[in-house]
């Protein structure tokens, strides 16, 4: 199986080097997977680096030797916006402590009776001395809308977000 690059798809550090502040370079990228047995697929990543990952279905119709896209998904909702809250409390230069990120998806029937991701619950807890809570509030108004993942996602699923030690600081009239 052979992993590759787009190759009308500017790198980062590409598109750092060549573009100008006025210019924007559209990113991209391309995994594969291959299908191991029934239902586990080995993903390959566009990096040499990357370890491969396996994922499977669990049982009746998989083995569930690796996570499923929903868990794949999930992580990747959390990834995010963990990430990206930790980017801008490190602009802020506020201290933060070892992330933690529980993220809960809910399952449901639609009206066809196929299993659909409902919702997910995303609690950040970054783990802030008091000191830091009041600085940190401007990240909860800003942090969300540079997740790639979640703000895409959000188009089709509902996507909440709450972050331990400032969420209560935000005024009541945002809603």
């Amino acid at each position: 199986m052979m992993v590759r690059r787009e190759p009308n798809v500017m790198s980062a550090e590409t598109s750092k080097n060549n573009a100008s502040s006025s210019e924007t370079a559209e990113l991209g990228f391309t995994i594969e997977m291959e299908q191991t047995e029934d239902y586990a697929f080995r993903i390959r990543f566009d990096r040499d680096r990357f370890a491969p990952l396996v994922m499977d279905e669990p049982p009746p119709l998989g083995k569930e030797t690796g996570p499923n896209a929903s868990r794949i998904l999930a992580a990747a909702i959390g990834n995010c916006l963990s990430a990206s809250l930790l980017f801008c409390a490190r602009k802020g230069r506020i201290e933060v402590g070892p992330i933690r990120t529980k993220v809960t998806v809910r399952t449901a029937r639609n009206d066809r009776g196929r299993l659909r991701i409902a919702g997910v619950r995303v609690d950040i807890d970054p783990r802030l001395s008091e000191a830091e809570r009041q600085k940190a509030l401007r990240c909860l108004d800003l942090f969300e809308d540079y997740c790639i993942v979640t703000q895409s996602v959000r188009q089709g699923i509902p996507v909440e977000v709450s972050v331990k030690g400032i969420e209560e600081l935000r005024p009541s009239s945002k809603a």
